[in-house]
């Protein structure tokens, strides 16, 4: 399977689009439906994932970017895919030490 994301062909994690440990939340349950919680889930690389969690905080992620499509058009995240997807399947990137939005 692809990355989501970047599209490479690598081994891929599970990424829950409104994180888990916001489902408690009340307004996140207003918000979305419970089918809405449990499956909306994107399958990234671990780099693009771990890339998504560096730069927002859950909450964030649970309001603001509750989709892939979201996610690319911010332009943090658009960059560092766009920056990644020319890279080999093999390449893994340095962690960077961004601060969380």
């Amino acid at each position: 399977m692809l990355c989501e994301m970047c599209k490479r062909r690598v081994p891929l994690t599970r990424h829950h689009l409104i994180p888990k440990r916001t489902h408690r939340s009340r307004a996140i349950r207003s918000k979305y439906s419970k089918a809405e919680l449990s499956d909306s889930i994107a399958y990234l690389c671990k780099a693009c994932h771990r890339h998504v969690h560096r730069t927002f905080e859950e909450r964030k992620l649970a309001v603001e970017f509750y989709s892939v499509e979201l996610l690319l058009a911010d332009p943090e995240i658009k960059g560092f895919v766009d920056w990644l997807k020319d890279k080999p399947d093999d390449f893994i990137p340095r962690l960077s030490r961004r601060k969380r939005t």
